[in-house]
């Protein structure tokens, strides 16, 4: 997995996600209370305007995970497979951070991730109580209604990718950013609370 490079914002992004989202949409109707799993576009690729790495993140809101094993199965009539991490501690693999302030209990945290090389995607499998998944969606939000702190944002991404240029994952890039949500997390809360 090469460092990370952002890149301007491309508009065909929301039409890959809705693409690929379908398409899991399909596979996971073999699972049972499918009709009533979230599936949503997230990361910076979902906020219009943004500069990303041009990877399309993607999550999927259900009420318990299934084994991993089962959720490989399925998922076999799409392009993604099971995602290991660049390494043994890479952010984000088995389970989410907690959040400054969440109560939930750790298996709240719990996730699947998965992705697909080719099409130049992640897939998130969370919990529907998993605080994580609620943060990405309201940051998301906040971003889109918010372009100054969304083009603030993309310059501290663009400043961080730039330090962390020539290594060879972008794992400690992703742990740079947590002080910029940690920063603006009361004012995402507090805008999410109102909306």
């Amino acid at each position: 997995m090469p460092s990370a490079v952002i890149v301007e914002y491309d508009s065909a992004w929301p039409l890959r996600a809705r693409h690929l989202l379908d398409g899991v949409r399909s596979a996971f109707a073999a699972l049972p209370g499918a009709d009533g799993f979230g599936y949503e576009h997230i990361g910076s690729t979902a906020v219009p305007g943004l500069g990303a790495k041009p990877i399309v993140d993607l999550q999927v809101r259900m009420p318990d995970l299934p084994p991993h094993a089962r959720l490989t199965e399925v998922l076999a009539s799409t392009p993604f497979v099971p995602a290991h991490g660049s390494r043994p501690d890479s952010p984000g693999v088995h389970r989410d951070s907690r959040r400054p302030g969440d109560q939930a209990d750790d298996a709240a945290y719990e996730k699947r991730l998965f992705h697909s090389p080719a099409e130049g995607a992640i897939l998130h499998v969370r919990r529907v109580d998993s605080p994580f998944a609620r943060w990405v969606v309201d940051f998301r939000d906040w971003l889109r209604c918010h372009p100054g702190q969304a083009r603030r944002y993309e310059q501290i991404k663009r400043r961080l990718a730039e330090e962390h240029a020539g290594e060879p994952d972008y794992d400690d890039y992703t742990r740079a950013k947590t002080a910029f949500f940690d920063e603006i997390q009361p004012q995402v809360r507090c805008w999410a609370a109102g909306s």
